[in-house]
């Protein structure tokens, strides 16, 4: 590939892109897996996991707590001083962000209500372990569950590195299961053998494991259904052509479906980040990967701000980078996107590798409707009551009941006048 040039998209055209979807053989190919491991238990997780090439016959499928400490003395020491300096950030971002919502009393008529938070006693990390391994992802996933209180951690990763091992050591997991796909999943939403029913399953995977979490969905609560990874990189006549291109690139080279987009005020800087996506990829060596994802981008050129925030606010992309002379001065005004990154200086690498914020994030426009993965996900909010008798309840309880005989629930009226006080009766 001796030259590359991106899609040119009007931004009018922008609606009718295609956004990643589950297609129905993927989803009815998960269903049984999902299905099999639930009916057959262990034995079966076993043979799916060996049949799809997560583990060999004989090879562990849970490694202990103990495993895992082991795993974390073998590797080296500035590889285990790595995972705890990340996972310290990680750790130190999901605390404040835990430290926002607290417990809450308050008056109402007749008495008071609130609310305590508390965490989900078992959560399912999960951890894609395909073409590569990736410990990131386990510190994301598993730190934040145990920052927000999980009791039981849980990670699963298909054909576990030593670092992989190690990572969930330094997330304090409690066990990893060693297999990946539908089977994971399924495992961590039903309980197998010595992995526990989990109350939350969380993580990014391939067509697979989306598939199978919108399976179990009605089981367990889940953090989102992830698809392929998305960058958009807004950018004006200020932009460094080189660093665009090298953001671009490192988000190309996750997955041939990735999704990397350019938003420019200035046509001319398309040229020039097509001449150093050429570049850069001479000696990548994920250059076969990045090529692919780069076919699926493009560029749009706006004329405006405006269009440029309309153009972002449209493609509601899992990653927003801002490579604009007045960056701040944008974030205010962007309304859909999983994660922000304002300025140059701010690369979207640094969120995947651990400077604080989660990387686990909505794609395919669902940032429209739902956030990243952060401690709120492993937390309930769970409202409280406390009434007193007296003339302010009587009132309420009248209004219950006039409510309900409106909906037909005679009942629910009856035991609401038992509590209106015989001193207040109407």
């Amino acid at each position: 590939m001796s030259t590359f040039s991106f899609r040119r998209l009007r931004l009018d055209k922008l609606a009718t892109c295609a956004v990643g979807q589950l297609d129905d053989v993927t989803i009815a190919q998960a269903g049984e897996i999902v299905r099999d491991v639930r009916a057959g238990g262990e034995p079966a997780l076993r043979a799916q996991a060996e049949r799809l090439g997560d583990l060999k016959p004989g090879e562990p499928l849970v490694y202990t707590r103990e495993d895992l400490q082991r795993a974390l003395e073998v590797v080296s020491a500035d590889t285990r001083a790595l995972l705890e300096r990340t996972a310290t950030r990680i750790r130190a971002f999901a605390a404040a962000q835990r430290a926002c919502l607290t417990g809450l009393t308050t008056p109402v008529p007749g008495g008071q209500a609130g609310h305590t938070v508390a965490a989900v006693e078992a959560a399912g990390c999960y951890a894609p372990g395909g073409r590569f391994p990736l410990p990131s992802s386990v510190l994301m996933t598993a730190v934040t569950a145990r920052v927000a209180g999980v009791q039981h951690v849980v990670v699963a990763s298909p054909r576990p590195t030593a670092v992989t091992l190690a990572a969930a050591a330094v997330a304090e997991a409690d066990m990893l299961l060693a297999a990946g796909g539908a089977q994971a999943i399924a495992a961590l939403a039903f309980g197998v053998g010595p992995v526990p029913r989990c109350d939350v399953v969380v993580g990014p995977g391939n067509r697979w494991v989306t598939a199978a979490k919108q399976i179990v969905a009605g089981t367990v609560a889940i953090d989102m259904l992830a698809g392929p990874s998305e960058l958009t990189v807004v950018a004006d006549a200020a932009a460094d052509a080189a660093l665009v291109a090298a953001d671009l690139l490192a988000q190309a080279e996750h997955d041939p479906d990735a999704v990397p987009v350019l938003v420019t005020l200035d046509a001319a800087l398309v040229p020039g980040v097509e001449a150093e996506l050429m570049r850069q990829l001479a000696d990548l060596p994920t250059a076969e990967t990045a090529r692919a994802a780069l076919e699926n981008g493009f560029a749009v050129v706006v004329d405006t701000r405006d269009e440029a925030v309309a153009a972002c606010d449209e493609l509601a992309p899992e990653h927003l980078a801002l490579h604009v002379a007045d960056a701040d001065t944008w974030l205010p005004l962007l309304s859909h996107y999983g994660a922000a990154f304002v300025g140059g200086p701010s690369a979207e690498v640094l969120g995947d590798y651990g400077i604080g914020p989660n990387h686990v994030l909505p794609t395919a426009r669902t940032a429209r409707a739902i956030g990243g993965l952060s401690v709120f996900t492993f937390l309930r909010v769970r409202t409280w009551l406390r009434a007193e008798a007296g003339a302010e309840l009587s009132a309420i309880a009248r209004d219950a009941a006039q409510l309900a005989r409106l909906e037909g629930l005679e009942a629910h009226a009856r035991s609401a006048e038992r509590r209106v006080s015989s001193d207040h009766q109407m």
